[in-house]
């Protein structure tokens, strides 16, 4: 496998690894908890699962032959939560995220070096996903912190849990080296 297709492989599962960490966040609240906001300068999880499609839908529809900051997109709008459910808040999520993978589907290799349009800002395609590299595992961050904030009741760790870091270790030391990328076991051990 070359480099290319190389990387390209290991975003995908690296995206669809955040992806999965947002989702079981979220499944453990209550419906309302989505929506709560502890100050009018904190956006809610409702809120920022919207800005997450928005931007996936604006940067990555017709992506490699229109600028990434569609003019039907209204960012600020984005911020204001006018959604009601919890159905709402997945199905956005669900748009996004179905846009953005698609998106990375259906590139080839040699297509990361062309130049696409951000707001008019030329980048390489391998730089556009490295921008959203960061860009949404941070606010997936933001769900997760939030989430477990949230949560009235015990929550289930989403990394190794707290003073189990010993055990993790000794566990993946005892295995024989390997080389896999780290969501494969991740994925396994979430579901």
């Amino acid at each position: 496998m070359n480099a290319a297709s190389s990387y390209l492989e290991s975003v995908k599962k690296q995206f669809l690894y955040y992806k999965m960490l947002g989702e079981k966040a979220m499944e453990q609240l209550e419906p309302e908890q989505l929506f709560v906001s502890v100050n009018e300068d904190t956006n809610n999880i409702a809120v920022i699962v919207k800005h997450l499609s928005g931007n996936m839908l604006s940067r990555w529809t017709d992506f490699l032959t229109t600028d990434g900051e569609k003019e039907s997109r209204n960012r600020d709008a984005e911020f204001e939560n006018d959604l009601q459910t919890k159905e709402q808040v997945l199905a956005l999520w669900d748009s996004g995220w179905d846009c953005f993978l698609g998106a990375l589907e259906s590139l080839q290799p040699e297509q990361l070096s062309k130049i696409i349009y951000i707001r008019n800002e030329g980048h390489t395609v391998i730089e556009a996903i490295n921008r959203q590299l960061a860009h949404y595992p941070y606010h997936v961050g933001q769900i997760v912190f939030y989430a477990k904030q949230l949560k009235n009741s015990e929550w289930n760790s989403l990394s190794i849990p707290k003073n189990k870091s010993n055990n993790y270790n000794a566990d993946k030391f005892a295995q024989e080296k390997t080389i896999k990328n780290f969501t494969e076991e991740e994925f396994r051990r979430l579901k």
